[in-house]
């Protein structure tokens, strides 16, 4: 799963707690875990069934947050509200869909962490935001992670389209948190939530009853979607605002750095995919990119 967008959050003194680690690594933990289930479920869903059954599945556990700040969304933001749940919801999680059946999940956790660049890339490209040197580097670094990760050979086929539609993935992510900075400040991040996945459910339904496979599903493979749409998203949105509410937007955002850690080792233990070494280069030139563009100028 990829880290959310954020909105404003309300920020908590309390950051000290020993809850905080705890729920930064199950969070990480269950993020991973969303590439396996996409891994497992793909194949038999197919991509726009799969993306569906998560998304219905996530805003219904989300939807208490919309109701609870329902006066706070007006009729102007539905349109805005809509788009991002296209480009935050419905696309990328498409993409990933499709992904997970041409290459091993890790490929797509690790490609998943350029979100955090491409943030800033949009905010400089449409926003005029300023870019510091040492967010310019770090860019550099992560797409020389990401040609990396395209060119591996992976049991002698080539990850490449998957790559490509990963890092679309994260790219439209970028683009989408950067609208929710600037256009849906005043709303709760969890009716946010829930209402993106809602608008994103609506608009893939049609695609899924169009696609849904005419042999029956494995029932492992239904586990594996309820697990996607119940535990990574739903549940996983709703620790991740908690986790914003408590120490911050800011320090929330480093589950990024373990993600793509747990995306791999989940694969491996229990699908049996193989980690390659360009796999850990590419991983550790994207994931160093990552960490280089969050720290703090002196």
């Amino acid at each position: 799963m990829s880290t959310p967008l954020i909105a404003r959050p309300a920020v908590s003194p309390v950051s000290g707690s020993w809850l905080t680690p705890l729920e930064l690594g199950g969070l990480a933990a269950v993020w991973g875990a969303s590439f396996m289930f996409m891994r497992i479920a793909a194949a038999d869903f197919g991509p726009f069934p799969l993306v569906a059954v998560r998304l219905v599945m996530g805003s219904l556990v989300l939807l208490p947050f919309l109701l609870k700040a329902r006066a706070a969304v007006t009729r102007s933001h539905w349109p805005k509200l809509a788009l991002v749940g296209a480009l935050n919801a419905a696309v990328p999680f498409a993409l990933f869909a499709w992904a997970a059946r041409q290459a091993p999940a890790g490929i797509s956790a690790i490609a998943n962490s350029m979100t955090v660049l491409f943030t800033s890339l949009v905010a400089f490209l449409f926003y005029k935001e300023r870019i510091t040197s040492r967010r310019a580097v770090a860019l550099a670094i992560g797409f020389a992670g990401v040609v990396v990760l395209a060119s591996s050979k992976i049991e002698g086929a080539s990850p490449g389209l998957a790559v490509a539609a990963a890092v679309f993935a994260a790219f439209l992510y970028g683009i989408s948190a950067n609208m929710v900075r600037r256009h849906l400040t005043g709303i709760p991040a969890g009716a946010v939530a829930a209402s993106t996945l809602g608008f994103a459910a609506l608009m893939t339904l049609p695609f899924a009853l169009a696609t849904w496979p005419a042999q029956s599903i494995p029932g492992t493979s239904w586990l594996a979607a309820v697990a996607l749409g119940v535990v990574c998203t739903g549940a996983g949105y709703v620790v991740y605002y908690r986790l914003i509410a408590r120490i911050g937007a800011a320090r929330a955002v480093t589950v990024t750095y373990l993600v793509p850690l747990f995306g791999v080792a989940w694969s491996w233990l229990l699908l049996g995919e193989p980690v390659t070494l360009t796999m850990v280069v590419a991983g550790t030139l994207i994931l160093g990119s990552v960490a280089l563009s969050q720290r703090q100028s002196s």
